[in-house]
């Protein structure tokens, strides 16, 4: 973190005072001092704090953005051909780093580590599909919702029990850890922005099988029915490039609650909120995320 001349000094003082307050000549009187201490290691807390949200001059600095996303979420991000990460989240990382004149550097931890925050200045921003929740809030802020997707059931094509969600009683559902379908099927999800949405749980008894990527969810689904997965809850724009690919698959019953997707950042950088929110009402108001959507989804499913 850069240090102003104005930081520096409260720093120095704030220093020295504690210092003149520990020296030896007053070790006799070191009870009367402690409420001192105190307040001076409290106030320099305070204003190392207060300065301490420096997302976006790191990102000046380094001239470099370092996003976070999924390895293998299509389409939103995977490895293509080229072995090259590609996607609509990946595109639209690209968007923001030329909107800041930086380049982009992209990093693919496991979701439990994008998921749980607190990132300590490795990231500076994750495009990467994340719903927003009250548990999420804790660590991240939103500053924008930038599409929106439908959650829906999949099962084996051959599979004849499953017809919506009253049916997922008793059954192994895979879905991605930690996400908002996790919290659905635990019946206590709260759409973020969407507090008054009601939503049904018309199941019991869910098995609930979490996995760090659809990818291998669809595989273990793809071995039959009730093998190792009964069904998986999953969003419909990730899953309907592989119903048109794959017959192995199909939909079960209708949506079952549309959910908003959100850029997160780590918490309390006002400066860094402030500047994500200019750059996506730029890419909204120049076409370039709805064009990225009827790229890789087929539909404007951008906010």
């Amino acid at each position: 973190m850069k240090i102003t001349h104005y930081q520096s000094s409260s720093y120095n003082y704030l220093i020295r005072t504690i210092r003149l307050i520990t020296t030896p000549f007053f070790q006799v009187s070191t009870v009367k001092f402690q409420p001192l201490l105190a307040l001076g290691l409290t106030i320099l807390a305070a204003s190392t704090q207060a300065f301490g949200g420096a997302t976006l001059d790191r990102v000046e600095q380094k001239k470099e953005l370092v996003g976070v996303l999924m390895e293998s979420y299509p389409p939103f991000s995977f490895l293509n051909e080229q072995n090259q990460l590609d996607g609509f989240d990946v595109d639209v990382a690209k968007a923001v780093a030329d909107k800041l004149g930086v380049k982009l550097r992209l990093e693919t931890p496991s979701w439990d580590v994008i998921a749980a925050g607190r990132w300590s200045g490795r990231y500076d921003i994750c495009i990467c599909s994340m719903t927003p929740s009250k548990a999420r809030a804790e660590v991240f802020d939103f500053p924008v919702e930038y599409y929106a997707s439908p959650a829906v059931i999949v099962v084996n094509a051959k599979d004849d029990r499953i017809h919506g969600a009253k049916d997922l009683s008793g059954k192994k559902v895979g879905l991605t850890s930690a996400s908002s379908y996790e919290s659905y099927l635990n019946k206590n999800l709260v759409i973020e922005g969407a507090e008054d949405t009601r939503l049904e749980y018309p199941f019991e008894d869910v098995q609930i099988a979490p996995y760090d990527t659809d990818n291998v969810a669809f595989q273990d689904l793809g071995l039959g029915a009730g093998v190792r997965l009964d069904a998986i809850l999953t969003n419909l724009v990730t899953a309907q490039p592989r119903l048109n690919q794959d017959q192995r698959f199909k939909l079960a019953g209708t949506p079952l609650y549309s959910e908003p997707n959100s850029v997160a950042i780590e918490k309390g950088d006002a400066q860094w909120d402030a500047k994500v929110r200019e750059v996506f009402a730029q890419l909204k108001h120049d076409g370039t995320l709805s064009k990225l959507s009827q790229k890789w989804i087929g539909a404007d499913i951008s906010q």
